[in-house]
């Protein structure tokens, strides 16, 4: 999570490998086909470098053409294969995701921050749905909006996480979402002090969870586990009294059990 990185200006920074992941990441659960222009507009450039980096990708095989329209082609999941392949810690974390789902007949997740976004790295679902999207492995959601964003962005760095926060965009998804940036900073100071994060029904009307920070045995930060419920099905003392204490043990059952 602390881990120095270049900036677009650095001698080092390869912008056609940025230009063509941008592209890659353009897809997602509403648009699976899109045309060139479509295309380029998602990804922030004109036309004709849009059209360059299809064709490149097409000709590596992670893009399919059909006419007009672009798709990713099942090539594209060997990129998130190799994430998992280089973390073979996650079937240990899979394991207490659903050990908790089956004790709590809550939905489970692990989730890593990236920019402005959670990304959901490994999820134990519960049979009721919970969200309008469904939520899949993968999945990016905004994480100043979430109990995993919240707990992962209270342990950043005091810098880094004020550059976070100066990068936030406040959006009312809800009547309960949170507006400004000190009301923010507030609550991140909260979730440092005690440990743990419950967001209630800022993202979705509804939506209830609860997250807590998880750590491989030497210390290292591997992402954050949450429990998400219905609002209507469990109450807040609820969550704080019968999920957290499941939820801090299999936590502490992933600190033991991963490299």
């Amino acid at each position: 999570m602390e881990d120095e990185s270049i900036t677009p200006e650095h001698r080092d920074f390869v912008g056609a490998l940025a230009s063509g992941l941008v592209v890659i990441q353009a897809f997602d659960a509403s648009h699976r086909q899109m045309t060139l222009s479509e295309v380029a507009e998602r990804a922030g450039m004109d036309r004709a470098k849009a059209r360059r980096f299809l064709l490149t990708l097409h000709s590596l095989g992670f893009i399919r053409r059909d006419g007009r329209l672009f798709m990713l082609t099942p090539k594209v999941l060997s990129l998130g294969y190799a994430y998992s392949a280089g973390n073979d810690y996650l079937p240990v974390v899979e394991h207490y995701l659903h050990e908790v789902t089956a004790e709590l007949g809550e939905s489970c997740s692990l989730a890593v921050l990236d920019g402005q976004d959670i990304i959901y790295v490994v999820r134990s679902s519960a049979a009721h749905r919970l969200m309008s999207i469904n939520l899949s492995a993968g999945i990016r959601l905004p994480a100043a909006y979430t109990s995993m964003g919240r707990v992962l962005a209270a342990q950043l760095g005091a810098d880094r996480k004020e550059e976070w926060l100066n990068g936030v965009s406040f959006s009312s998804y809800t009547s309960f979402s949170v507006k400004d940036k000190a009301l923010l900073s507030s609550e991140l100071q909260k979730v440092s002090a005690q440990g743990y994060c419950i967001v209630d029904q800022e993202l979705e009307l509804g939506l209830r969870s609860l997250a807590a920070p998880a750590f491989n045995h030497k210390g290292h930060l591997i992402g954050a586990v949450n429990i998400s419920t219905n609002a209507l099905r469990v109450s807040l003392e609820d969550l704080k009294e019968r999920c957290l204490p499941v939820l801090m043990a299999a936590i502490e059952n992933i600190r033991v059990h991963t490299r």
